[in-house]
């Protein structure tokens, strides 16, 4: 029951429109627009960001993100969810992050992509660069809050990691566990089932190599509650991989026309906040 009432939770904060206002990414109801319905999309730490590393501030002594039981998920299977803005897995309360303020308790992941043809598909850049996609693996304070719900509205509520993925020249067995299920959650309200997997595998190597900054939720209701971990290098995936991604889904419940692609929010201004980096860059070189 418990599993059950926090899966509703992370689909009403992370997925769902909010119940009072529609929106999409483009159109009269795009990005652009996002404010007049939800005026905290409008405030001064808005995520994503364009990551300039030669103005990121080195700290030795940022402590690196510390999964627990990612290689263990545990047997039940997760629950794989088309919501009409992105393909989301719930994940087990068992997955937790350590080397932050607090505990975090994983809730979802989800993806963001562009379509078919474009290079671009991430929501973080760095020194102006998208990527293919982007994965974020969203967990919440439990040493503070009962709820993901209740955590979300407070700062650093949540801790998302920010995974840039990018073209390989192989399939990647880890992400493959959720693309190959995409065909049975075509359209916006469907769901299936997904074994349980090593959710470790969807993670970048060198996973000490990372920015840390604060800024919020990239979809409404654009809380400002999130401790962003973006890390340095890239997961990859095949071609193929990423054009079943952008080609699979569609964002509405009927309507075949409506393909989910373009699921980005643009780079919101910096405004002064500070962004950390856990090593010292190349100035001169983009981490691949």
């Amino acid at each position: 029951m418990m599993f059950f009432m926090l899966l509703l939770e992370v689909i009403w904060i992370l997925a769902a429109d909010g119940g009072q206002h529609h929106w999409t990414y483009e159109g009269p109801h795009g990005q652009h627009h996002w404010q007049a319905s939800y005026p905290e999309c409008g405030s001064h730490a808005q995520s994503p960001i364009n990551i300039q590393t030669d103005r990121v501030t080195f700290d030795p002594e940022l402590p690196a993100v510390q999964p627990h039981g990612y290689d263990q998920p545990g047997l039940k299977p997760l629950d794989l969810h088309n919501n009409g803005h992105t393909v989301q897995l719930s994940l087990p309360p068992s997955l937790y992050l350590e080397g932050l303020p607090r505990k975090y308790v994983a809730a979802q992941l989800h993806l963001h992509w562009g379509q078919k043809g474009s290079p671009g598909g991430s929501e973080h850049q760095i020194n102006s660069e998208a990527t293919a996609a982007e994965l974020h693996i969203v967990h919440y304070d439990s040493e503070s809050y009962h709820a993901l719900s209740e955590a979300a509205q407070r700062p650093q509520g949540l801790a998302v990691l920010g995974i840039l993925i990018e073209v390989g020249e192989t399939k990647n067995p880890a992400y493959e566990h959720i693309l190959s299920h995409l065909h049975k959650i075509r359209y916006k309200g469907q769901n299936t089932s997904v074994p349980p997997f090593d959710v470790g595998g969807l993670l970048p190597p060198l996973r000490a190599q990372f920015f840390r900054y604060n800024g919020s939720l990239t979809t409404p209701p654009c809380y400002q509650s999130v401790l962003w971990t973006v890390f340095s290098r890239r997961a990859q995936i095949s071609l193929e991989q990423l054009e079943k991604l952008q080609e699979t889904l569609f964002s509405s419940e009927t309507d075949p026309s409506e393909l989910l692609v373009q699921n980005y929010r643009a780079p919101q201004p910096l405004n002064q906040r500070p962004v950390f980096a856990s090593f010292i860059q190349d100035m001169d070189k983009i981490f691949p």
